[in-house]
This record gives structure tokens, C-alpha cells and sequence, in this order.
């Protein structure tokens, strides 16, 4: 089952090492990932300002762009529930890139956030 979300977690991976070691990825699914979490933090920012932290959320995204479920894999419960509702509240999503879909048909992305 994990090998079904390589693609979408190695962007996530690749993101974080420095550019003179990164293979390289593809712009649009870089532009795409990082879309989705400005979505998430923006829209938290919009409905819960205030005291925060940070959470690790995963994220399943249909190719269609919807959001097909949220998980909470690190963080304070009231936090994770926060941040559960900012995922909710940011989908619909714009079409995940193919090279980040599944066989299956979706894409899952987890990731750190930090609420504020």
C-alpha cells in the first residue's frame, strides 16, 4: 500500500533537500503540492485566527480535484481537528498532475503545517 503514494510523498521529500542534491521534479506538480498547503494554512487562517502549532496532516485528493479524506498523524487533538477543518474548507482542488496519481486514481500528500 505505501508504494501506491511514492509519487506525491516524494515531491513532498524532494522539496526539503537542497537544490545541488534534489533530482529534478516536475514544476507543475512542485507548483501543484504547494498550492494545496497555501490553500490548507489560508484557509485556517481565515476561519480560526489566533493561537496555533504545528500538525502533520495527509491528504487524499481525487484526480478529480476533490478531497477524499484527512488525517491528522501529528499534533495536539484540537489542532488536528482545526486543521482537519481548514482541509475541508480549502478543496475542491485543481486536477492533481497525472504523474502524481495513483493506479487508483488519487494522489496523497502528507506534510507539516503549522497554524498560527
Amino acid at each position: 500500500m505505501a508504494s501506491r503514494f511514492l509519487p506525491a510523498l516524494f515531491v513532498l521529500a524532494m522539496s526539503a533537500w537542497p537544490a545541488t542534491a534534489a533530482p529534478r521534479v516536475d514544476t507543475k506538480a512542485r507548483a501543484w503540492v504547494a498550492d494545496v498547503v497555501n490553500r490548507i494554512g489560508a484557509a485556517d487562517r481565515a476561519a480560526a485566527p489566533g493561537r496555533g502549532g504545528p500538525v502533520t496532516l495527509r491528504v487524499r485528493i481525487a484526480a478529480n480535484g476533490t478531497l477524499d479524506g484527512v488525517e491528522i498523524e501529528e499534533g495536539a487533538p484540537a489542532l488536528g481537528e482545526r486543521a482537519r477543518r481548514a482541509a475541508e474548507a480549502a478543496g475542491p482542488f485543481a486536477p492533481p498532475p497525472r504523474d502524481l496519481l495513483t493506479l487508483e486514481g488519487y494522489t496523497e500528500l502528507s506534510f507539516p503545517l503549522t497554524l498560527r
